[in-house]
């Protein structure tokens, strides 16, 4: 099972269990990871599940498809180089202990 860890601005961490082959966002939601919302249901058409990979997990997730780059432009202010969907990131066990960073101020 894959462990995920969400840490939030303010460097509060949330770490999590994993089923393999879910979504990052659906995790999130499970696990009520503020500021994944999900509201598209995973379906990469709303980037209200946008998060930062940390630095030491982007080779291993990859980059944006590029449905996923379109929407990281249009719907996101904050976008980075490391910004991702989290609806388009499965996790694997190669993804154990990955990291990622949210932009919402509650976590």
């Amino acid at each position: 099972m894959p462990r995920v860890t969400f840490l939030g601005p303010s460097g509060v961490a949330r770490a999590v269990e994993a089923r393999t082959g879910d979504s990052l966002m659906a995790v999130a939601v499970r696990n009520g990871i503020p500021g994944i919302v999900g509201e598209c249901g995973g379906n990469a058409s709303c980037a209200t599940c946008h998060v930062y990979v940390d630095d030491a997990f982007q080779s291993r997730v990859g980059p944006p498809n590029d449905v996923e780059e379109d929407l990281l432009d249009l719907g996101v202010s904050d976008r980075r180089e490391s910004s991702r969907l989290a609806c388009q990131i499965a996790l694997t066990e190669e993804l154990d202990g990955l990291v990622v960073h949210t932009a919402d101020e509650r976590l």
